[in-house]
């Protein structure tokens, strides 16, 4: 496993590579055991209109005959828990909260993917090519994600769903910004590891050869810098999940009745008394999504990680 993240060896071809990553994770119960639920969540996501349809119910029909009179929250045990709604009623409304559970899925999980792949994208770019290149990109990238990073990210995010037209599709909107303050992080770990591989010796080879920037990076860098890569997406997409929660518990996220785990939770906190349900079944979602994440990154990390091999 050491040779994966060796700058100074010969990159390991894609097979034996994965094999070795492969033997890794098989020793690691709590990162297969992760893989597990995030494929669950992934799978909820995007078959989230056939899990309700197998259930009965949409996430945006009100059902006020389901709610009791008297407090407003569904009628019978745990929330209006039956046969045909599983999670049982929301408050006041009466929609499923199964399908609810299940389109947020779709909604926190598809902006915290695609806030990460764009912020993947940028980092890699920003922080290789100031890390190989020098001079005053590097300047420049570095003063720019120094002025990211200590910019005071949630306060402008607030404010920026809170002045956006209504004309902007919202689920843009939390890319967008979950993106532009997500990049730098990205960004200063990929210059670090350039700066540590542009002046090995098989880089030096390289372009003692003749090869171009391009071919150069293609070749010889990234193939050095999957494994940091692979372990950041792996930590920021539940971070991202958890920032578009955040933001749309706060009320500036995805505006009703879109469906999402952040605006669930916000709502059950007032029904955390009469109907407990309500805040348990989004709440454990995005738990357990975000732990798996975690845990996956953590396994990937010591999978990757030459030291921990050699412990192993």
């Amino acid at each position: 496993m050491s040779d994966i993240l060796s700058p100074g060896a010969p990159v390991p071809t894609a097979p034996v590579a994965s094999r070795g990553l492969w033997r890794a994770l098989r020793r690691d119960r709590w990162a297969q055991a992760s893989a597990v639920v995030i494929m669950l969540v992934i799978v909820t996501a995007l078959a989230a209109p056939l899990l309700a349809l197998a259930e009965g119910h949409d996430p945006y029909t009100y059902h006020t005959e389901l709610l009791d009179p008297a407090d407003g929250t569904g009628a019978g045990e745990l929330g209006g828990i039956s046969g045909s709604h599983w999670f049982g009623v929301e408050p006041l409304t009466g929609r499923d909260l199964f399908a609810v559970v299940a389109y947020g899925a779709r909604t926190s999980f598809l902006i915290g993917l695609a806030a990460t792949v764009l912020s993947i994208v940028i980092g890699v770019l920003l922080g290789a090519s100031a890390g190989y290149t020098g001079g005053w990109w590097d300047t420049a990238v570095s003063r720019v994600t120094d002025v990211l990073l200590g910019f005071p990210q949630l306060i402008f995010m607030i404010a920026v769903g809170a002045v956006a037209p209504a004309a902007i599709p919202r689920p843009l909107l939390l890319i967008a910004v979950i993106s532009l303050f997500g990049w730098p992080r990205i960004a200063r770990v990929v210059r670090a590891q350039t700066l540590s591989l542009r002046g090995r010796d098989f880089v030096r080879a390289a372009q003692a050869l003749g090869a171009g920037g391009v071919h150069v990076f293609r070749r010889e860098l990234l193939p050095n810098l999957w494994a940091p890569i692979i372990v950041l997406t792996t930590v920021t997409i539940p971070a991202n999940i958890g920032l578009e929660a955040a933001l749309s518990f706060l009320g500036v996220g995805i505006p009703p009745p879109t469906p999402s785990w952040g605006r669930s939770i916000s709502d059950a906190i007032n029904w955390v008394q009469t109907d407990p349900m309500f805040l348990i079944f989004p709440g454990a979602a995005l738990f357990f999504a975000t732990l798996a994440f975690n845990l996956l990154g953590d396994g990937l990390r010591d999978a990757l990680d030459p030291k921990t091999a050699v412990r192993r």
